[in-house]
């Protein structure tokens, strides 16, 4: 995790293939988006906020996780259909559904990050907004502003969802048929992305009293702030095989939840 990032050798631009869901920066760091829609000459971007931008397939036009490459089109039809980063069937040239009222709520901004990665592609054909929390001291009050209902359903995924928990006493005051709390058991969203995909054996214990990053970080011997940590940490994730499972199954019970269809009984 420690150290900048590698840059190619003088003339070597390596070229990565273009797929659904391939997230891309334009080469002036100016957007950065998720791969939507491609045809022989662009690629079409959409970034975390719905906003979409084409690009010409030009050399070194681009950087994936932070270094220089050039996009090109899969030079042969896949075989079977494509898969986006979570595993689903993509939808090519989906575009965004409008909102539903029934919204998915998680922790911080790391957490959507991290959802948005993997599940984006799912999200926009679904429709579903995600929004973070800023601590899930406030679920009480943002459950009662929100006014749940059989059509208005509300997902939270919490970090440390364990028994006995701060959380999960949270947790019991919003239990309702159209609210769903569910979360993982680790200490904070860092711990779901698998240590092999960031080369390290495992993640670090860090002593009670102790900030977690700032622990994790001193005991990785890295010298980043956790906001550039972060930033390295998303951009290992390229699939959900990077993920734990304790992570995948509550994200992906979270939205099939608030996508259920209503049935209206007799």
């Amino acid at each position: 995790m420690a150290g900048g990032p590698r840059r190619p050798e003088k003339g070597r631009v390596p070229e990565v293939t273009i797929e659904p869901d391939l997230v891309a920066e334009s080469a002036d760091g100016r957007f950065c988006g998720a791969v939507v829609d491609w045809d022989k000459t662009t690629v079409t971007l959409e970034d975390r906020h719905g906003a979409r931008r084409v690009f010409d397939l030009t050399p070194a036009a681009f950087l994936i996780d932070g270094e220089p490459a050039t996009l090109v089109r899969p030079t042969a039809a896949p075989r079977g259909p494509l898969r986006s980063a979570s595993g689903s069937i993509a939808v090519r040239g989906a575009r965004s559904q409008i909102a539903k009222e029934s919204r998915i709520y998680v922790e911080g901004v790391h957490d959507a990050e991290l959802v948005e990665r993997v599940w984006g592609h799912d999200l926009r054909v679904e429709g579903v907004v995600v929004e973070y929390l800023e601590g899930v001291d406030h679920l009480p009050e943002i459950v009662r502003d929100f006014e749940p209902g059989p059509q208005r359903r509300l997902g939270v995924l919490v970090d440390h969802l364990v028994p006995g928990s701060k959380e999960s006493r949270i947790a019991e005051r919003v239990r309702s048929p159209h609210v769903l709390v569910t979360g993982h058991p680790f200490v904070d969203v860092w711990q779901a992305v698998k240590p092999s995909a960031l080369g390290i054996e495992a993640w670090p214990e860090v002593p009670r009293g102790v900030p977690w990053k700032e622990g994790v970080l001193r005991a990785l011997g890295s010298r980043e702030e956790p906001g550039e940590a972060w930033r390295r940490i998303l951009a290992s994730v390229r699939s959900y095989a990077d993920l734990e499972p304790e992570l995948l199954g509550r994200v992906e019970e979270l939205i099939d939840f608030v996508t259920a269809p209503y049935v209206v009984e007799d």
